[in-house]
């Protein structure tokens, strides 16, 4: 498998998006949702916090574990989207580009959001 520079620009940021897509955006909030269980707790403010925590038992734990950790999700993400595009180049192609430039507004809109304020 031989990969240009460019694709390999390509799938990493496909690769960003996708787990930021998994693990924190809430339009995927109810792939979670069966894994995890919300805790309330009070904030020393008096404020309502909300945290999830992966629920328990085998199937439901090992997966809520494994998307709610950045690292462990984007390796999986990195290798479904590396062998999608080895088996698939024709269909990855597009969704790749398309997950990359949304990975690339996303750090653009990053670094201007700090450097506004």
């Amino acid at each position: 498998m031989n990969i240009t520079g460019l694709e390999l620009v390509i799938i990493s940021f496909a690769s960003f998006r996708l787990t930021r897509l998994i693990v924190f955006d809430k339009i995927t909030e109810f792939i979670r949702a069966p894994f995890f269980e919300e805790v309330f707790e009070v904030n020393e403010e008096g404020e309502e916090e909300v945290y999830f925590v992966p629920k328990k038992g085998r199937m439901k734990g090992f997966i809520g574990e494994l998307i709610s950790c950045y690292w462990c999700t984007g390796i999986w993400s990195s290798v479904g989207l590396c062998l999608f595009y080895l088996f698939w180049p024709s269909i990855a192609t597009p969704i790749l580009i398309i997950l990359a430039v949304a990975g690339i507004a996303a750090v653009i809109e990053t670094f201007i959001g700090k450097w506004l304020n």
